[in-house]
């Protein structure tokens, strides 16, 4: 037998070293040791994209393809003529963070993107349809949250509510005893603490007119 027909020489398949980790949803393999030393934690990132058609299903048809765990998403314009800024609350191990940043960051509509300090300024804004038998108990909760009565009749009772996360956790909790029939909830929007810019991209308008965009060089 010739020695192309023996093949290479080797240990036998079973005794060959076999690598530890599991392999994730793109088929690479993880190393178990570091991944045990990222746990998830949840953060948020703005990104300044260009405001075209599509650009949202864009975003989210990246996020479901690379199973990356968003939390929510809010859109909506910019002091910038034709921009618009996404907010996206995320879960994920710090690798899954940076690979968020960098796969966005990769799309020619994103113009900028960065995740947020903790010391970011957050609110998002929540509709509760509760039952109306006890419209005095209602109005004195929202009151309590600073909300506003948006519509109220004989068997329901609408509010709206803003502030942060855990504001806005805190009142559902408290309008449950009166039977929420539907909530609807946008999510966190959010912007950086004092004069510090959010993301690189954006700058105020000066003269009450939306200011114009700068290319994008992508």
């Amino acid at each position: 037998m010739s020695d192309s027909q023996r093949g290479l020489q080797g240990p036998a398949p079973e005794e060959r070293p076999h690598p530890d980790g599991r392999r994730n949803a793109q088929g690479i393999r993880i190393d178990p040791e570091a991944e045990s030393e990222h746990e998830p934690r949840r953060t948020v990132l703005s990104a300044i994209v260009e405001h075209e058609p599509g650009v949202l299903s864009r975003v989210a048809g990246l996020a479901a393809r690379r199973q990356f765990n968003i939390e929510s998403l809010t859109v909506g314009p910019t002091t910038v003529d034709g921009h618009a800024r996404i907010t996206m609350v995320v879960e994920e191990p710090d690798p899954g963070i940076d690979q968020i940043e960098k796969q966005l960051a990769k799309l020619k509509p994103v113009i900028s993107i960065g995740e947020l300090d903790d010391d970011a300024v957050r609110a998002e804004l929540v509709l509760l349809k509760v039952r109306g038998e006890e419209p005095d108990k209602v109005h004195a909760i929202t009151e309590m949250y600073d909300g506003q009565t948006l519509d109220a009749g004989p068997e329901t009772i609408t509010v709206q509510l803003t502030g942060d996360e855990h504001k806005i956790d805190d009142a559902v909790d408290a309008f449950r005893r009166f039977g929420i029939i539907e909530i609807a909830r946008t999510g966190q929007t959010a912007l950086a603490h004092g004069a510090k810019k959010t993301v690189p991209g954006e700058e105020p308008a000066t003269s009450g007119e939306p200011t114009k965009p700068t290319p994008n060089t992508k």
